[in-house]
């Protein structure tokens, strides 16, 4: 009798799971930046609040984070969204999203902020580069 309890609990846990994933589908996705707003100069040891604008292109993006590599002075600046997948998307004409960094300027000179605004017609991603000078 105990091994046909043991053997009925054993089907009864291997058949109770699922290996479908019933959780969100979602992907990545980088957003071109359409649009930033910064100082046009920095201040050592101060932080700064930049402002970039990006277009949304349906209700399943998400803003998620940004892409942000550093390099010296240099720094490239893209917007990354979280996407999901599903029927109740609501296409979006021109619906433009602000979101927000804070930049600690930490070196003397120039910064230059590289921000991606997508690929031109030959696959070359493309930047608007603003450069700030660190002043005094």
């Amino acid at each position: 009798m105990k091994k046909l309890l043991y053997l009925s609990v054993f089907m009864l846990t291997l058949f109770s799971c699922s290996i479908d994933d019933d959780g969100p589908n979602y992907t990545f996705e980088i957003l071109p930046i359409e649009s930033v707003s910064m100082p046009s100069e920095f201040v050592l040891g101060e932080t700064y609040e930049i402002t970039v604008s990006y277009f949304k292109p349906s209700s399943c993006y998400v803003f998620n984070d940004f892409y942000y590599v550093s390099e010296l002075n240099q720094r490239t600046i893209a917007v990354i969204a979280s996407v999901y997948s599903g029927p109740n998307c609501e296409i979006y004409e021109n619906e433009l999203v602000d979101v927000s960094f804070n930049f600690m300027v930490n070196n003397n000179g120039t910064y230059v902020f590289r921000f991606w605004q997508g690929q031109d017609e030959n696959g070359t991603d493309t930047y608007y580069i603003v450069e700030v000078p660190v002043v005094n």
